[in-house]
């Protein structure tokens, strides 16, 4: 009987110190201005975030902090980093003929399979959204497969591998087109127009699948509408209509290309090796590799990584603003 009425008073203590907090809370969200109190009355929501924000601030926020950090830093992983200022900086721009060669290639690379990849998976998502449904599936499966497994660059090497029995060399030899084989994957003339290739063949990922349900989210009735307003032919639709409905799967496949093609790294080690002849393929990402996971540099890979990451945020946001004049 005395452990009850203990319990009962233990759990109106409490009770009454949870009401004591809630007004507090109230209070101090009054005072504090229009945002403050904002968070007071959504507070349930940021609960139901907390868990997401907690993993995203300890593996994403502080990783970036860190690296920025170590970017200023001669670290090796052995000894303790020791600040060295601007000089990683200054090394990348001024000394590292490599990394030079890095940004022209990841700028190429990015320049032409950027656009066109973003363009190519708008115009079959496009062309997808007019299917029956069953086949849209089964379409919609297939332009996305090669995305899903890193094996499928496999069947590039048998394309172009250097000897007679590689597609490419065969076809070539048989219609006399050439008079002995070529070695592809070696020869700095085609190593990079072949990384084109492929990573226009495999960007059609996540960000496709995302341009194809937001094309299947248009609301029907505005093209009647439109249609009403004025608007005479499908051109008129996509730029009035379609466009303007999915900016959201817009903005999202456009961070997506972003980031595949200035992540650029593992096709060229897996078509044309690591380092990649006369580094004919050599991108930022495969120097971050050789830095920080082959040398153990971390100061000097931090930095490659922070540049990586500026160019990323600064192309993000120049998309975001390409994509809000659309329909405009």
């Amino acid at each position: 009987m005395q452990q009850s009425i203990e319990k009962k008073n233990a759990l109106t203590s409490f009770r009454q110190w949870w009401r004591r907090m809630g007004e507090k809370a109230e209070a101090w969200s009054k005072k504090g201005g229009p945002v403050r109190r904002k968070m007071y009355l959504n507070r349930t929501l940021y609960l139901m975030m907390l868990p997401y924000l907690i993993l995203f601030v300890t593996f994403t926020v502080i990783p970036v902090l860190m690296s920025l950090a170590l970017s200023f830093t001669s670290y090796n992983i052995l000894e303790a980093p020791k600040f060295i200022g601007w000089t990683n900086y200054l090394t990348l721009f001024l000394d590292d003929e490599i990394f030079i060669i890095a940004i022209k290639n990841t700028l190429i690379l990015a320049v032409i399979t950027g656009p066109i990849g973003y363009v190519a998976a708008f115009v079959i998502a496009w062309l997808i959204n007019e299917l029956p449904g069953k086949l849209r599936s089964i379409v919609t499966l297939a332009f996305y497969a090669p995305s899903l497994s890193a094996n499928a660059l496999v069947i590039w090497t048998l394309i172009f591998s250097s000897d007679i029995y590689g597609y490419a060399n065969a076809f070539l030899l048989e219609w006399g087109f050439i008079t002995e084989p070529q070695t592809w994957l070696t020869n700095t003339t085609y190593i990079l127009p072949i990384v084109i290739v492929v990573q226009l063949w495999m960007s059609l990922g996540v960000g496709f699948l995302s341009l194809v349900a937001g094309l299947k989210s248009v609301n029907k009735e505005l093209y009647e509408a439109g249609a009403l307003d004025g608007i005479r032919n499908r051109w008129q639709e996509l730029w009035y209509i379609t466009l303007p409905s999915m900016k959201p799967q817009l903005i999202f496949s456009a961070v997506m290309q972003i980031s595949g093609t200035l992540g650029i790294g593992g096709i060229t080690t897996a078509l044309a090796g690591f380092p990649s002849v006369s580094y004919a393929a050599h991108t930022i990402v495969n120097h971050l590799s050789d830095y920080g996971g082959i040398r153990y540099e971390m100061g000097y890979a931090s930095a490659i990584a922070t540049l990586l990451f500026l160019a990323s945020i600064g192309l993000n946001k120049l998309i975001r603003r390409m994509i809000r004049r659309v329909g405009n």
